[in-house]
């Protein structure tokens, strides 16, 4: 009688962008079952994965890792990159976590985009290794895309994968996988362009302070740091203002009530304003004169300003305050 081999089931990382779909599609044209995992934090979002695994008409798991990335990312073992990028350390635990759904739900291996070179830091033969061996799943990680430029994994030595029909693409050129991308008739795909915040100059100094300041951080507070100017106090209060119209949407949504102080003016258009936890009554008016600085009101008129606290709300004249005055202290 003959015994029907059984087809190996594969759980792909995915970042969303044309490695990961050309690495998914590889292993389907081997007959082998895919399914696709990414992770979502403030920091990047998994938005470009789902329109990936929409495309590829594959399953597809998200999963928000904020709380025990945020352990890691205080502390990386790997250090930083050139801001506030754990890559190694961050690329280390998502294996580490596909890994767990890997044994959890009956997946034979797990598999990336990654493709050795393309990136000087994370996708050196060193990195690549580091993150193998500190994901807890070492030998269990296929790159389909590089695979005959690595060593051999499990995958291929127990033949759940042919390893004749993975490639041995390198480096940062992107002509190999635009020639794949035509024959697998994936016409429509994002730009190799960084997703992740901790990459951003910007994001980063504004999270470098955030962790000076505070031994824990909610979600909420990391969503705040997109948005608006920044101002931490000599007191260690901080201001943030809106700019916009979205960022004065976004400052309401993201602040916390039962902690945060909110300021607009008083039927006059203008930038909300919050003043995050703690805020004395000294910050509120200087946060109230800097709200009204930000405003097209003439700052040597009173002008109302409206105080919403987490225990009640309030109004307040103030003169507008310069911004310039304040250059000191933005993020």
């Amino acid at each position: 009688m003959e015994v029907t081999k059984r087809k190996a089931r594969a759980l792909g990382l995915c970042s969303g962008g044309l490695d990961s779909r050309l690495a998914a599609k590889i292993l389907q044209m081997q007959g082998i079952d895919v399914y696709l995992i990414t992770f979502e934090t403030p920091f990047f979002s998994a938005q470009k994965a789902r329109e990936a695994a929409k495309q590829l008409g594959l399953p597809l798991e998200v999963a928000n890792i904020t709380d025990i990335y945020l352990t890691m990312l205080r502390n990386p073992p790997c250090g930083y990159g050139k801001h506030m990028n754990p890559c190694l350390d961050c690329h280390a635990l998502m294996f580490r976590l596909a890994g767990e759904t890997m044994r959890k739900k009956g997946f034979d291996f797990l598999f990336s985009g990654e493709v050795l070179g393309q990136r000087p830091m994370s996708q050196t033969r060193s990195s690549l290794r580091y993150v193998e061996k500190h994901s807890g799943y070492d030998g269990y990680i296929l790159r389909p895309l590089s695979a005959l430029q690595l060593g051999e994994t499990i995958p291929e030595k127990e033949g759940w994968v042919d390893r004749s029909r993975l490639l041995g693409i390198t480096g940062r050129g992107r002509k190999d996988q635009m020639v794949l991308a035509e024959q697998f008739e994936i016409t429509d795909y994002p730009s190799p362009a960084g997703g992740c915040l901790l990459t951003d100059k910007g994001y980063a100094d504004r999270l470098r302070d955030l962790f000076a300041h505070q031994e824990t951080t909610s979600e909420s507070e990391l969503h705040l740091l997109k948005y608006g100017r920044h101002f931490r106090l000599e007191s260690g209060a901080k201001i943030i203002v809106g700019r916009t119209k979205p960022e004065n949407e976004a400052l309401e949504t993201y602040a916390d009530p039962a902690k945060d102080t909110r300021l607009w003016l008083h039927k006059k258009p203008g930038p909300v304003c919050l003043v995050t936890a703690g805020a004395d009554e000294t910050t509120v008016k200087l946060a109230a004169s800097l709200c009204v600085g930000y405003s097209k009101t003439p700052q040597e008129i009173p002008t109302e300003v409206r105080v919403k606290a987490p225990d009640k709300e309030t109004r307040i004249q103030v003169l507008g305050m310069a911004p310039d005055l304040f250059k000191a202290f933005l993020l």
